[in-house]
C-alpha cells in the first residue's frame, strides 16, 4: 500500500474528475461531487492540506484503493 502525503483539496478534486466524478456544487468551503451509478456524494474540503484520515475516507467512499488514487495523482 502506498503512503498518502499532504494533498490539497484542489488536487483531490482533479483526481476524482479524472475518474468521472463531476462537481455538482459548493457548500461553504467544500466542493460536492457525484458520479452516475454511485450512491454517495463526495464532499471535499478546499484546504491547502487535507488530513490523511479525511483523504482515506474520500478514497474509500469513491470505491478506490489508496494505490489506485496515488497512481492517478
Amino acid at each position: 500500500m502506498g503512503k498518502l502525503a499532504n494533498i490539497s483539496g484542489k488536487d483531490t478534486v482533479k483526481v476524482f474528475q479524472r475518474l468521472g466524478w463531476q462537481v455538482i456544487g459548493r457548500v461553504g468551503s467544500h466542493v460536492v461531487m457525484s458520479k452516475e451509478g454511485m450512491r454517495v456524494n463526495l464532499s471535499i474540503p478546499q484546504h491547502k492540506e487535507l488530513s490523511i484520515g479525511t483523504l482515506r475516507v474520500l478514497i474509500r467512499n469513491a470505491g478506490l484503493t489508496v494505490d489506485d488514487f496515488l497512481t492517478l495523482l
